[in-house]
């Protein structure tokens, strides 16, 4: 029999200072000579809503070329595993870092985005990305359509509808369906249709929906969020960088938040599945045109380990 391949790995919890919490990602920091099959088998095994392979760049801009594949599928772009994946990187030294702020250049499958990360006495306390601008790809205006929304996430379509704000799909690197809920109760008692939410999502060309309330736990947020994804194999996320960068700039563009040069959201995530999480987002505007958004957040290293196949 051949000898047993072996590949290093490493998991950190993101969006969180505490371990257990957050969003969990794999990163694998040399996936270098694996194939596209075993690339997405191992994400398989590890059974996260995202695996992240490391490969060298193919533009000298960058620092790291990032693959991100969910338990089902290859992903193009991604929030908390570029997080997780440059703090992990950062960790073992395969970066380095300077005090206060490094600047990096990442490549993922949409091109070459920013990365800081922002250290203090020799660690890595806040990594943020830079997401491309945003897109809005329109309101949902039919209200048969409200009504399937509102069903596939087992709610009354009127807790949805009195907000007074739209449904919306909005891409920063992923389209998702913004969904607006009137209040902290009735988010939490969501009990998603994972079939109806994919059928949703392919309607309008989403990869999730992230449903949000102003109503919020913690004093300090800004919004109350849940993600749910079934269509990449994701029924409910613990935090989304992607999706949060999105729902930023539809908080500014459709002015549900005190705008200004500079807005900053926080947004509280992960409550109703044990992982209390929070994501910070920046959103830089110029005479009221969205000019940037930058979504950041701390992380812990939970596991190490060595892969064998």
């Amino acid at each position: 029999m051949p000898e047993p391949r072996s590949l290093k790995f490493y998991q950190a919890d993101v969006f969180t200072s505490q371990p257990f919490g957050g969003n969990p990602v794999a990163v694998i920091p040399d996936a270098q000579g694996l194939s596209d099959d075993l690339l997405q088998q191992i994400a398989r095994e590890m059974n996260l809503s995202e695996t992240v392979f490391v490969f060298p760049p193919t533009d000298p801009a960058a620092v790291a070329r990032l693959r991100i594949f969910t338990p089902t599928q290859e992903i193009p772009f991604a929030g908390h595993p570029v997080l997780g994946t440059f703090f992990i990187l950062a960790e073992l030294g395969i970066i380095s870092v300077k005090e206060p702020v490094t600047r990096l250049m990442q490549e993922c499958n949409i091109g070459l985005f920013p990365v800081e990360l922002h250290a203090d006495d020799g660690q890595v306390e806040q990594v943020v990305m830079t997401q491309p601008k945003p897109e809005f790809l329109g309101p949902i205006e039919e209200t048969e359509d409200l009504y399937k929304v509102a069903a596939a996430l087992g709610l009354s379509k009127h807790v949805i509808a009195d907000t007074k704000w739209p449904i919306e799909a909005v891409s920063t690197g992923l389209p998702v369906l913004i969904v607006p809920v009137r209040t902290l109760t009735a988010v939490r008692s969501i009990r998603p249709d994972a079939s109806a939410i994919a059928d949703v999502c392919r309607r309008y060309g989403a990869n999730g929906i992230m449903v949000f309330t102003t109503v919020t736990v913690e004093p300090s947020s800004t919004v109350h969020t849940r993600m749910f994804a079934p269509s990449i194999g994701i029924l409910e996320d613990p935090a989304t960088g992607s999706a949060s960068g999105a729902l930023g700039a539809y908080l500014v563009q459709n002015g549900v938040v005190d705008v200004g040069p500079v807005t900053e959201i926080i947004a509280e995530q992960g409550y109703e599945i044990d992982r209390p999480s929070r994501v910070y987002v920046r959103v830089d505007s110029d005479d009221d045109i969205i000019q940037s958004v930058k979504v950041g957040g701390q992380c812990v290293r939970v596991l190490e380990g060595t892969l064998r196949f």
